[in-house]
């Protein structure tokens, strides 16, 4: 309570901020223990007054001289000095909800403690928060109010560290289809009950880590969503080109381990956008192998889980019929040497024509190159007097 007392009363930088955090009218918010007394100025209520409590009223009802309802209750208002006993008044001006906000993450620390804010063992153990997400504007006042709090907390020694924040990150906003805030009066607010109701739970939620850069805004797509929701049918399908294999095949171990370095890489940087369009890649290649084995989906499927969490949890359950849930097993481990291509698709080009393409080792000599190329073009380009060879490495197309 000190603090605020404190704080809006310095003349700083921060005086901007008094109409917002220590000048609140509302009567149901948190009482200011100070006394305003004409001889002694403000004076703070003694430790062992705390907490001030508000009184019960029936009435509360703002005043015609726009003080705080609290003013009209004279005998709460009206007190004795707790410095010289002369006639004095209560503060009545109220503290917001950012009075309990801005320190609520030390008190997680120590919740049950009836003697101070959080005891110094605590403090010490689980301080400085670890990671601090939230919406930007949210971010931005919250953080800054709560920053206040902590250095002053620091100054007079309750805890250890002049910030409170180990790492901060704030999300996008997803916006209106027209590409504006959402809002009734615009029209274009997005019931998140429909769309589960159209499209799944697990669509929704895949879609809004699908729809772009975590810390910035997109607009909302009734079509894109669409997309996310064929791409966990054709994962729930999977099963119906099941074999009883409990391997990761040859030709798709580079693909399965790259795939699980990046999905797990993303997921720590908050990138599930990206993530989530390498699971998209991986099933089009399983697709193109017309099977999928036990090993391979069950890697697929832990990949999936953090996103798609109910389909998962059911495809896995079908297939194994185990006990367990996905998301209390281990993350896949991807290998290292795994994660590079051995092998290279090159176009050849001969006079400034396409003659053939080649799947070769990537450490294959040039002369070794050519003479493959030799072998696989026709007989009257051999014969023809070649002014020019090209080889291209050939760049795959997204599959939609």
């Amino acid at each position: 309570f000190f603090f605020f007392f404190f704080f809006f009363k310095q003349k700083t930088a921060y005086e901007m901020l008094r109409s917002l955090v220590g000048s609140e009218m509302c009567i149901r918010d948190r009482p200011i223990p100070i006394v305003n007394c004409k001889k002694c100025g403000p004076v703070a209520l003694d430790e062992s007054e705390l907490p001030l409590e508000l009184p019960d009223v029936d009435c509360y009802e703002p005043t015609d001289t726009g003080e705080s309802p609290l003013s009209k209750i004279d005998d709460w208002v009206n007190v004795k000095c707790p410095k010289c006993g002369e006639d004095a008044k209560r503060e009545t001006d109220t503290m917001p909800q950012w009075a309990g906000s801005s320190w609520y993450y030390l008190r997680y620390t120590d919740p049950n403690n009836n003697e101070e804010l959080a005891s110094k063992q605590a403090i010490d153990y689980w301080m400085p928060v670890n990671w601090y997400n939230g919406g930007m504007e949210h971010t931005t006042l919250h953080l800054l109010y709560s920053r206040f709090w902590h250095k002053f907390l620091y100054d007079i020694g309750v805890v250890n560290q002049k910030e409170p924040y180990a790492k901060r990150t704030s999300h996008g906003m997803i916006l209106g289809e027209n590409g504006e805030k959402m809002s009734k009066s615009r029209g274009n607010v997005v019931n998140p009950d429909e769309i589960v109701e159209e499209h799944g739970a697990d669509t929704l939620r895949l879609y809004e880590m699908f729809i772009g850069d975590f810390e910035k805004s997109a607009p909302w797509s009734s079509e894109s969503i669409k997309g996310c929701k064929r791409f966990l049918e054709r994962y729930y399908l999977l099963k119906d080109i099941l074999v009883d294999e409990d391997i990761i095949r040859k030709d798709l171990e580079v693909k399965f381990n790259k795939t699980i370095k990046k999905v797990s890489e993303d997921i720590e940087n908050l990138k599930f956008n990206t993530a989530i369009a390498a699971l998209m890649a991986l099933i089009n290649d399983i697709y193109d192998t017309n099977k999928i084995t036990k090993q391979e989906l069950k890697v697929f499927t832990f990949l999936l889980n953090p996103f798609a969490p109910h389909i998962t949890e059911e495809v896995w359950k079908s297939v194994e019929n185990e006990n367990y849930f996905v998301c209390t097993q281990k993350w896949p481990i991807y290998d290292e040497n795994k994660c590079t291509d051995t092998n290279v698709e090159i176009v050849v080009q001969v006079n400034g024509k396409i003659k053939c393409k080649l799947i070769i080792n990537k450490n294959e000599s040039k002369l070794k190159v050519f003479e493959l190329s030799l072998i696989h073009i026709s007989e009257p380009t051999r014969q023809a007097e070649i002014s020019y060879a090209v080889f291209c490495l050939k760049k795959k197309k997204k599959k939609k």
